[in-house]
Parts: structure tokens; sequence; C-alpha cells
């Protein structure tokens, strides 16, 4: 038989373990700094989003999309990263069908960018979290930002600073 060597066991054993708790280690520090993402719905979606002081990124999303199911993973990160100057919130689209329909939310998942109350950005399927990241600076620091227009193609607008966007 093919039996590797007493030492290289012991080795392999150490190898693993190291591994083990290096990984563990890993996920304590994830979790230390992981910033909960709240769950709204037609309830509190005024107060938590519209009437919110910071900008807030709304994912609207469903458990059985498996590109929801990745993109939570980079929320989390960029949950993460915004932590005290951007909040961001989920939305079950499948539980809140209304909410769904009044901000035109054709596929999930969507995300919908706000600030003071106003719909800013809106990016259509899975995104990297740089890429979430740039487009939420964009919007929050007003340079050369995207607003939403409430016609039917929903073009992009590019507005100034100084015009309020139309929704």
């Amino acid at each position: 038989m093919n039996q590797l060597p007493n030492s290289r066991v012991i080795w392999h054993e150490r190898c693993l373990k190291g591994f083990e708790f290096e990984n563990a280690s890993k996920k304590m520090n994830a979790s230390h700094n992981k910033i909960p993402i709240i769950e709204i719905g037609e309830a509190n979606f005024e107060s938590e989003v519209l009437r919110w002081k910071q900008p807030v990124l709304v994912a609207f999303s469903a458990a059985w999309s498996r590109p929801c199911q990745i993109l939570d993973a980079v929320l989390e990160e960029v949950a993460a990263a915004c932590a005290g100057r951007e909040k961001v919130v989920r939305i079950n689209a499948d539980n809140h069908p209304d909410l769904s329909l009044l901000w035109k939310i054709e596929s999930v998942p969507t995300m919908l960018f706000f600030t003071d109350g106003s719909l800013r950005a809106r990016i259509v399927g899975t995104a990297s979290k740089e890429a979430i990241l740039s487009k939420l600076r964009s919007v929050t620091y007003g340079r050369d930002f995207k607003t939403l227009n409430s016609d039917a193609n929903n073009e992009m607008n590019t507005t100034t600073k100084d015009k309020e966007p139309q929704l």
C-alpha cells in the first residue's frame, strides 16, 4: 500500500489545522465588521428611504434568485464600506409587489440609489462592490450625477447640482 510516511501525515495535519485556524479568524473578523442590512417594506419605505437624511441604496431582490444570492455578499461588503455615511436596505420583491410596481422593478436584482428622497440612479443585475461604490459616490457627491426620468423610456438625464431631478 502507498501510505505516507508518518512525518508527512503529521505535517499535513499541522497544515490543515493552521488553515482551519486562519479561516476561523477571518470569519470572526468578517462577522465583527458586518453591518446589518435591514429588510424594509411598504410600511416603512417612506421613513427608511424617502425621509432618510443620508443617501440610501435600496436593493430589490428575491430569495429564489441566484444572482440576488450572489449580490447579497457584495451588498454586505458595500454596507460595511459605507457604514455611517450611506444606508443599505433590502426589499423582497415577491413580498412587496406594490413597491416593485411603483419603482418599475422589472428584474431582480435591481438597486436604486436615493438622495434627499429622490431616485438618482439604478443598476439592474449584479455588480461588483467597486461598481456599486462608484455609482454611490457619483450620486452622493453630486458630480454630474444621473437622475432618472419617470417617462416610459426611463432615459437617463444628466443634471447639475443646481437642478432638481425629475421623477
